[in-house]
């Protein structure tokens, strides 16, 4: 989703970012010089309400694997922000940049949802998710099996 551009002004890369929430409509890009090679290879800066720039993000060169363009990513942050924004800038300086927004995929924490039953796992269902068999009978009571018998009432604090 494309929410901003960014064009080569009187010598400096200006431009602006607006989602429904979010409205920045003066940015600059302010290029990096570093030796490092992790260094990025600009500074996103924004007005603040007393009219001076702040850094408010930066943006590193990145490929795309399948076509091989370069690109710009990175984020655009601030404390007044629940978290980060990432965006890209597709184009080049002399056309103008256009900014696009992806919401990153979340990591499932419990592993995939399509689950398959593991080989020689303890459940009796076979299929312990990865917390272990249960010590639930097939009626919600607790099963008289050695694993279960083990099980201390107590609470050791």
């Amino acid at each position: 989703m494309n929410i901003g551009e960014f064009n080569l002004n009187k010598g400096r890369m200006m431009g602006w970012i607006a989602t429904r929430t979010i409205d920045l409509p003066k940015l600059g890009l302010r290029p990096v010089e570093s030796q490092n090679e992790l260094a990025p290879a600009y500074e996103i800066l924004a007005l603040n309400v007393g009219d001076r720039w702040v850094q408010v993000g930066a943006l590193w060169e990145a490929i795309a694997k399948k076509t091989g363009e370069v690109f710009l990513q990175g984020n655009v942050d601030d404390p007044c922000m629940p978290e980060a924004l990432p965006i890209a800038l597709f184009g080049n300086d002399a056309e103008g940049y256009r900014v696009a927004w992806r919401r990153p995929e979340r990591r499932d924490d419990f592993g995939p949802a399509v689950r398959t039953p593991r080989g020689d796992a303890p459940s009796s269902r076979g299929d312990d998710y990865g917390f272990g068999g249960s010590t639930a009978d097939e009626h919600g009571g607790l099963t008289t099996d050695t694993a279960a018998a083990d099980l201390d009432d107590e609470v050791a604090f």
